[in-house]
């Protein structure tokens, strides 16, 4: 009988160990590639800048909407968030004008630059909280 405990006990204390271990890798996986795209979607959306596209001024949601639509449409050529940004976010398939936006100081600058930045911005904060 006390074979059996003692069995039982370390059949259950590894059972244990390993719901723990999996918790703890499941806490440190990286960041999907659709979970950073969302970001950059949600960084655009909320940003409150103006967006230029075609000569034409759109607001952050209106420029985040037809970046989604490019996403969608490139989706299969995505394999990163740089191709992401490369396909999506950084000029007109219509005139092959760059996108561009307006800065809150009032400058205007390339909208994959800027998307750039808080790309790094974001893989910097995710590998700061171990992600």
């Amino acid at each position: 009988m006390t074979q059996t405990v003692n069995r039982w006990n370390i059949v259950l204390s590894a059972v244990l160990f390993l719901l723990l271990a999996a918790g703890a890798s499941a806490a440190r996986q990286p960041v999907s590639l659709q979970q950073t795209i969302d970001h950059l979607l949600d960084t655009v959306s909320q940003s409150g800048l103006t967006f230029m596209r075609n000569g034409k001024s759109y607001t952050a949601s209106e420029a985040a909407a037809h970046m989604r639509n490019k996403y969608e449409h490139f989706h299969d050529d995505i394999n990163s968030a740089e191709d992401f940004i490369r396909l999506s976010a950084t000029r007109s398939l219509v005139s092959g004008k760059p996108y561009t936006l307006v800065d809150r100081d009032g400058r205007e600058q390339a909208t994959a630059d800027w998307l750039t930045r808080m790309l790094s911005e974001y893989r910097n904060n995710a590998m700061a909280a171990g992600q």
